[in-house]
């Protein structure tokens, strides 16, 4: 809608001193043509912007000017007022006391039948970010990262590594991703991309050196490309078929289906067992035998046989720990 690029424009042009043109056309994706008429459509408005020609013209907001977020849709002011909720992100992120300031200002400015429907919204949506039957993540370094990440500062790390142990590492910041209730720290070490677990980091230390950034860097399409990269190192899925005890069938799924493969469940088998038989596809071998096997003799495993004796052979591991 025009009106909503409107409103792009003006907020792009407060946050910098000048786009050109160009500029504009492409973080809106429309033709500077379309951006010029909207220029004139501002100023006609009554919005103090301007254009000027030459080699550093641009479009130009006259500072001082904002926004009135009282132009806000129903749908706009819900949706923010709805993300504001997961006040446990914001918590890790050493921002809650932030987002409440911020949120009670804008609610402030809204008009009154706006601010009903937002307020409910709000009060209406958890977000429980924990995984099932697991502890919470230990992000005590995160507030740290967060503020060397927008300060584009170095960080020297003492980091527990699952392979190597704990080692201190000075890294390059790139940016924060929060994947299922874990985070994670993208950053270069010795020029190579790396995903760092922020529950792992013992100590984070801020440096005075700037991080070295590459231009035009993308750290959504950085996190795709090492998450991809860790996926294929990982083993391959299995294939597993199940018998269990009927009564836990139910406890079964729930604790297998976060397990396996996208888009999978476990899927009932006909058969003349008096157990229930399941097929499941696990997106990790190991995975499937850790789960499986925490059920005792409450499952039994059919196929593979590979797996089979992969069960076997930890289960014998278990018993000579605890005998």
């Amino acid at each position: 809608m025009r009106a909503d690029r409107l409103l792009q424009i003006i907020l792009l042009l407060q946050r910098h001193e000048r786009l050109s043109a160009r500029d504009l056309a492409e973080r809106l994706e429309v033709s500077t043509r379309t951006v010029m008429r909207d220029m004139e459509a501002l100023s006609a408005a009554g919005v103090p912007v301007y254009s000027e020609r030459g080699r550093n013209g641009g479009c130009v907001l006259l500072p001082g000017y904002r926004a009135d977020v009282s132009e806000l849709t129903p749908r706009e002011a819900q949706a923010l007022f709805a993300w504001s909720g997961r006040a446990a992100l914001s918590e890790e992120l050493g921002l809650q006391d932030a987002v409440h300031s911020a949120m009670g200002k804008l609610s402030a400015t809204l008009p009154v039948e706006l601010q009903g429907d937002a307020d409910a919204l709000s009060g209406a949506i958890v977000v429980d970010r924990r995984r099932w039957f697991a502890e919470a993540e230990d992000t005590g370094a995160l507030p740290v990262l967060r503020q060397a990440v927008v300060k584009r500062r170095r960080v020297r790390l003492r980091y527990a590594s699952a392979s190597e142990g704990v080692q201190r590492r000075t890294v390059d910041p790139w940016g924060l991703v929060e994947q299922a209730g874990r985070w994670y720290l993208v950053a270069a070490h010795r020029g190579a991309a790396r995903m760092y677990r922020v529950s792992r980091v013992e100590d984070a230390d801020i440096l005075e050196e700037l991080a070295d950034r590459p231009d035009g860097l993308d750290v959504r399409a950085e996190w795709d490309r090492l998450r991809s990269g860790l996926e294929r190192q990982m083993p391959l899925g299995v294939d597993v078929l199940v018998r269990v005890r009927r009564e836990r069938v139910e406890m079964v799924r729930r604790i297998a289906t976060p397990m396996l493969a996208k888009g999978e469940v476990a899927r009932d088998i006909p058969s003349d067992d008096d157990w229930p038989h399941l097929r499941m596809h696990f997106r990790v071998r190991e995975a499937a035998c850790g789960v499986l096997l925490g059920f005792a003799g409450d499952v039994e495993v059919l196929e593979p046989a590979d797996i089979r004796a992969r069960m076997l052979e930890l289960a014998e591991a278990a018993v000579a720990t605890y005998r």
